[in-house]
């Protein structure tokens, strides 16, 4: 076992070095290395059904993809890949797809079934090395390879997809289907929280499952959404003790514990309370991945932005939000721009082309560059998750930020929260209203939180952040929002209901309807102070 470490030890160091000198260094090739991995993947596009009708030519150029291929939501591809579930082959990417990721359906509302090739699964493992060495070259140290490494993702057991028959095709959460595919030595040496209880699909058994069995280990990394690393935590802090006293954090669990891997969720509401759960020297190290493609992952100190994996095997393209129309996507493919064309504090909705056959796909975020060399972005919402009824254009990103900043300075913890528009009648016709925010404090705080206080601080922070807003407030066409406390509960309730408990499911922040947020009043568990 000392040899096998020692060999995981050197390689961590090789991949290190590697990403190193070769990432790093290379910042200025980044938008040549984009463009011939989209040439790879045409190549790939041009033998199939699908593609080849779309206008798909082996070895066409840049200027020709973007003139031929619309961009391309979901929905477009719904039909095609229907197709492939039936057993069909060569339709979006050559050969029969036999696996399919079902995400949770945050984005929209519904959800999605998405393609899963062995090109996809090579992407995602090289992308996920590629963070790994990122953290490593980062900290400067390979020490996280010394121990085992635990992931809080979706079951490993697939369900098998009853409209396919008689051809056989499975579905699950991407985590699964990612962690059934890992490579044997990883799955050995370092990977948890075990085959067997990967397959669990009961979340409260699973956490219960992985205390028990992980609790006696040196773990030194912890990988998973901020609010169910939380969970984890609680139950290991719960189960593992030393003279029958609490244990204060997972550090002094696992004193080799160094990394939380984080993505897929704004870590600000959580981050205080992690930190006092994880322990006080814990490296957090955000990524950025989604169910179509591993977009990002952090190689500089917070707030940096998130280092663009531009050679792990998809294309991305952005198209800028204000010329960003869900109802005329197919008429915007020219105006979305390659890597060398982006330009930093421009917000812009990411267009990938991935090997699984979606070629310029809106995928639903949007994203900002705080620099072009090396390309690092910051996930600042989605293109349905903002705020825009009144025009005012504000990210989810900066709801997170201004109702933390108050939190932060009033003592107060979020549990959770949702803001949606309330409209309400104009005497010229034009909508006006407000935003409506669901918030979760936790209990037991310093001083009791009031809504009237928050929903002051909350629209002067929106103001002082977001001029849009701040115009459409002078202007009359908003009012100040409106807080409501809920009571302890209502949105785990709400989660459950969904099923969206555990894993890798998680609360929509904020939408331009009212599709959660009736949802919660229909349910009448809420207080307003």
């Amino acid at each position: 076992m000392a040899s096998m470490s020692r060999n995981i030890l050197t390689l961590g160091a090789s991949l290190t070095t590697a990403w190193t000198s070769v990432r790093f260094r290379r910042s200025a090739g980044a938008a040549g290395r984009q463009e011939r991995t989209r040439a790879r993947l045409v190549g790939e596009l041009a033998k199939t059904a699908f593609w080849r009708e779309a206008g798909v030519e082996s070895g066409m150029d840049g200027a020709r993809f973007r003139k031929r291929l619309p961009l391309r939501s979901y929905e477009d591809f719904t039909a095609a890949i229907g197709r492939m579930k039936r057993g069909e082959a060569d339709v979006l990417w050559p050969g029969r797809c036999t696996m399919y990721a079902n995400t949770p359906g945050t984005s929209g509302g519904h959800a999605k079934s998405l393609p899963v090739t062995t090109r996809l699964l090579e992407h995602f493992e090289s992308a996920g090395v590629q963070s790994l060495c990122a953290y490593t070259a980062r900290v400067g140290h390979v020490g996280v390879f010394r121990g085992r490494h635990l992931f809080l993702g979706g079951s490993t057991t697939l369900a098998a997809i009853p409209e396919s028959r008689p051809f056989e095709a499975y579905a699950g959460d991407i985590s699964g289907i990612s962690a059934l595919n890992i490579p044997k030595w990883a799955e050995k040496l370092l990977h948890e929280p075990g085959a067997a209880i990967a397959q669990m699909g009961d979340w409260p058994a699973k956490v219960q499952a992985i205390a028990q069995r992980t609790a006696a280990l040196d773990i030194t990394l912890l990988g998973g959404l901020p609010n169910w690393a939380l969970f984890v935590a609680e139950a290991l802090r719960a189960q593992g003790t030393r003279d029958k006293a609490r244990i204060p954090n997972l550090q002094a669990l696992w004193p080799n514990f160094e990394c939380f891997v984080h993505g897929g969720a704004p870590i600000a509401p959580f981050q205080e309370e992690l930190r006092n759960a994880l322990g006080p020297t814990v490296q957090f190290h955000e990524v950025y991945p989604a169910s179509e493609a591993f977009v990002a992952a952090q190689d500089a100190e917070a707030g940096a932005g998130l280092r663009l994996l531009t050679d792990a095997g998809v294309y991305f393209e952005f198209l800028p939000m204000g010329e960003f129309d869900e109802g005329k996507l197919p008429t915007l493919g020219e105006k979305a721009v390659p890597l060398g064309g982006v330009r930093t504090g421009v917000d812009y909705a990411l267009i990938v082309t991935t090997p699984a056959g979606l070629a310029r796909y809106v995928l639903g975020d949007v994203v900002r560059f705080t620099s072009t060399s090396p390309a690092r972005i910051l996930h600042v919402g989605g293109t349905k998750l903002q705020l825009g009824a009144f025009g005012e254009r504000v990210t989810e990103r900066e709801v997170t930020e201004s109702l933390c900043i108050i939190c932060r300075r009033n003592g107060w913890t979020i549990v959770n929260f949702h803001v949606a528009p309330i409209l309400a009648g104009s005497a010229i016709g034009r909508n006006r209203g407000r935003h409506e925010f669901w918030v979760e404090l936790r209990s037991g705080t310093a001083t009791t939180p009031k809504a009237p206080q928050i929903e002051a601080e909350l629209d002067a922070e929106l103001r002082r952040m977001n001029g849009t807003y701040d115009s459409r407030r002078k202007a009359g066409a908003m009012d100040a929002p409106v807080v409501r406390l809920v009571m302890t509960g209502v949105f785990e309730h709400w989660m459950k209901h969904h099923g969206k408990w555990g894993g890798q499911n998680k609360m929509p922040r904020c939408r331009s309807d009212r599709l959660v947020a009736d949802d919660l009043a229909r349910m009448q568990h809420f207080a307003v102070d």
